[in-house]
């Protein structure tokens, strides 16, 4: 349906791509993977015919359409949200416009009586009568309900615009849905919707997701982007790092085997090619060396960071204490009357629906922003690190070398090898050491500030919405890190993965007010059942303004 031949890319000296080949079939979903910077949302967009390779071609079999999840969320600020999904299908917008300027004439010429049946009938066979039921299906599946739909886009938050740029893509109805990073922004529910459509979808899917459970739950196949190359794995992200372990591992293996077997000839060629009596035999074994080919195992360009949180500061047993807090934005308030005991060595994620307030809690009980009600205590012995999800707020606007930003936050008579060492451990060595923080990609920009909070070796360990932008091999590292860790962590996540196998209690947001259970967060699931869902579905979509 869709297929690569022959495709190169390179920025400057680097190659993403090499002469890539590879089809993708009808009715199979891939999982589009990959180290940061391997080229996942540049071969996406080469796949769209949005971006041109520098060598060799994409090929679309005839009739076949594709659709891609645009990233610009304020492309369409003037339009109603309901207008916005219905510009997806291009065809359909565009009769449906010319139809409406004929009927809103005071009076029609015969010519344009004419076109009007016309595009009546096309309109028809567009599916124009139903698009709008449709296009309201879709937004209410991504949580935008109904009675916002003719808001202008301007009026929506920018996670509630991604979702309605999704509905766009897939109001479609492509053959071939091309999805970069469909879940940032989107909430457990509606992740869970999302991967019931896209489950049922009868084209051909590529996807990239960070997130472990999406991903896993929705591919049929794995697209491995690796070694400048795109190799194709049935099944899903777990089959996938067995299959490629394994394969690995054989291949040592049998390497280890052949260096073993070229060792044992050379000792013969070396003991008896002067022997005239073995000479023959001798000649025979060293060229039997020559056919033994020893197979190129490359470096994969998939790594992890080395991600260690210890503790400078033991913490005593009282950590975080807020009574009766409250926090408004003009008229609306986002929580009320909230008491919580945070203690040492738990691990606590915040969830809720977007817009709900869990940035505006966390930051609440760091002392981050002041709140309009109640008090927040810390332990004596509290020392936090804070990694936001507003990467600017973190590493600030002034650029600077990654060294030199670094350094700013390293104890009195830190050398200098101490922050590269650490710089190397989260993937920045070399002249990487030497980058600008102003040119980081957002994976680089978080693993940059992992490395300020591995340097601080503080006791509480605070993030909002760490996972997003960083690859897989990343986010388990952080997993393992914080699972280990003999601090308090508190964070705000809709990874259900890192949810799921990292929180000992679970702090859900919802109606202004906060519901507390100390647990896991599939114990959470097996008690709230379906009214958690329902809760996620009446969270916040307009802007503080609208």
């Amino acid at each position: 349906m869709i297929s690569c031949s022959g495709v190169t890319v390179r920025f400057g000296k680097k190659t993403l791509f090499e002469s890539v080949n590879v089809k993708f079939k009808e009715g199979r979903r891939y999982g589009l993977i990959g180290a940061n910077g391997a080229g996942k949302s540049t071969f996406l967009k080469i796949l769209a015919q949005i971006e041109q390779p520098h060598q060799g071609s994409v090929s679309i079999d005839k009739d076949v359409k594709v659709g891609y999840l645009k990233q610009d969320h304020y492309e369409y600020e003037n339009a109603t949200i309901m207008n916005t999904v219905l510009m997806g299908h291009q065809e359909l917008w565009k009769v449906a416009q010319e139809r409406e300027h004929i009927y809103s004439l005071p009076e029609m010429t015969e010519e344009q009586g004419i076109r009007v049946s016309e595009l009546e009938e096309e309109y028809a066979d567009l599916g124009g009568y139903e698009s709008e039921s449709y296009a309201g299906e879709l937004l209410e599946g991504l949580g935008i309900p109904t009675d916002i739909h003719n808001n202008t886009m301007s009026a929506i938050t920018g996670g509630f615009k991604l979702r309605v740029l999704l509905a766009q893509v897939l109001f479609q109805k492509p053959d071939v849905l091309l999805l970069d990073e469909p879940t940032n922004h989107l909430d457990i529910k509606t992740i869970n919707w999302l991967e019931n459509v896209l489950k049922n979808y009868n084209g051909v899917i590529i996807v990239i997701s960070h997130d472990r459970h999406f991903i896993n739950s929705v591919s049929t196949d794995i697209a491995d982007l690796d070694y400048s190359q795109v190799k194709i794995y049935t099944g899903n992200y777990d089959n996938f790092m067995e299959a490629s372990t394994l394969a690995r591992e054989q291949l040592a293996t049998e390497n280890k085997r052949k260096k073993e077997k070229i060792a044992e000839l050379q000792e013969f060629v070396n003991r008896f090619s002067a022997n005239a009596s073995k000479a023959k035999q001798a000649t025979a074994r060293a060229k039997l060396i020559e056919k033994i080919k020893i197979d190129d195992i490359k470096p994969s360009s998939r790594v992890s960071p080395y991600i260690r949180f210890t503790v400078g500061t033991p913490l005593g047993k009282d950590v975080i204490f807020a009574k009766g807090i409250r926090k408004t934005y003009g008229e609306r308030t986002l929580f009320r009357d909230v008491n919580l005991s945070i203690n040492k060595g738990e691990r606590i994620a915040i969830i809720g629906t977007n817009g709900i307030g869990k940035t505006t809690l966390l930051k609440s009980v760091l002392q981050k922003i002041e709140i309009d009600e109640g008090k927040v205590e810390w332990g004596a012995t509290v020392q936090s690190s804070f990694l936001p999800q507003d990467h600017r707020e973190g590493i600030g606007e002034h650029a600077e070398t990654l060294i030199d930003w670094l350094y700013r936050y390293a104890p009195a008579d830190t050398d200098t090898s101490v922050i590269r060492g650490l710089l190397g451990r989260m993937l920045f060595s070399g002249d990487m050491a030497k980058k600008s923080t102003e040119v980081l990609s957002g994976g680089e920009k978080v693993r940059l500030l992992i490395a300020r909070m591995i340097m601080q070796e503080d006791n509480v360990i605070a993030l909002d919405e760490p996972t997003n932008h960083l690859d897989l091999e990343s986010i388990e590292a952080l997993n393992y890190a914080l699972t280990i860790y003999k601090g308090t962590v508190i964070f705000v996540s809709h990874d259900r993965e890192f949810v799921s196998s990292l929180a000992t209690r679970i702090i859900e947001i919802h109606d202004e007010k906060v519901l507390d259970f100390n647990g896991t967060y599939d114990e959470y699931l097996q008690k709230e059942g379906s009214e958690f869902f329902k809760r996620l579905g009446s969270g916040a979509v307009l802007t503080p303004t609208a």
